[in-house]
C-alpha cells in the first residue's frame, strides 16, 4: 500500500515525485531477465477516489515485482499501456514505481498498489525497466489485466 494503507490514485501528474527522467540505452537494449517476474494481484474498481471528468471511473490494482534470478536489480522506470473498448490508447510513461526505486535482490519482492482512472471498459498491460549493479538494463512484462465496470456504475 501506498501512504496510509489506503489506495493511493492521482489523475493529477503534478502529484508525482520529480525526479530526473532514467533514460534507457538502445544499444544495447534492455533485455527480459528470466527470473523477474510480475504478478497482478488484485484489481477493483473504486468510485470513491477522485477521477477526471474525462475518465470518472478509477480503479486500483495490486501488483507485486519478484525477482528470482540470481542478479540483484533496482527497477528504475515504468510503462503502462491502457487499450479502452474504442481503441483508444492512454500511454503513462515515468520513473520508479508510486515515488520509489526499489532494489530487488536475489528472492527479494515489492509489493505496492496504485491506480488507472478510465473512461470505459480497459484492458490494461505495459512494462517494469531495472538494472543492475554494472549498468546492464533489464524489463520484466506487465501481465494484461481487464479493468470492466460492474453493471451497477
Amino acid at each position: 500500500m501506498h501512504g496510509n494503507d489506503q489506495p493511493w490514485c492521482s489523475p493529477d501528474p503534478s502529484a508525482f515525485p520529480s525526479f530526473s527522467h532514467f533514460r534507457f540505452s538502445v544499444n544495447p537494449p534492455p533485455i527480459e531477465l528470466p527470473g523477474l517476474e510480475v504478478s497482478v494481484d488484485d484489481v477493483m474498481y473504486m468510485p470513491s477516489l477522485d477521477a477526471p471528468s474525462d475518465r470518472p471511473f478509477p480503479f486500483v490494482y495490486f501488483i507485486t515485482i519478484r525477482n528470482l534470478s540470481k542478479t540483484s536489480v533496482t527497477v528504475k522506470a515504468r510503462k503502462w499501456v491502457v487499450k479502452q473498448k474504442n481503441g483508444e490508447m492512454i500511454v503513462v510513461e515515468g520513473d520508479g514505481v508510486v515515488g520509489q526505486f526499489p532494489r530487488l535482490d536475489p528472492g527479494g519482492e515489492f509489493s505496492y498498489n496504485s491506480c488507472h482512472t478510465i473512461g470505459q471498459d480497459s484492458e490494461a498491460t505495459g512494462a517494469y525497466f531495472a538494472e543492475d549493479d554494472n549498468g546492464k538494463q533489464y524489463f520484466v512484462r506487465i501481465p494484461p489485466f481487464l479493468m470492466e465496470l460492474p453493471i451497477w456504475a
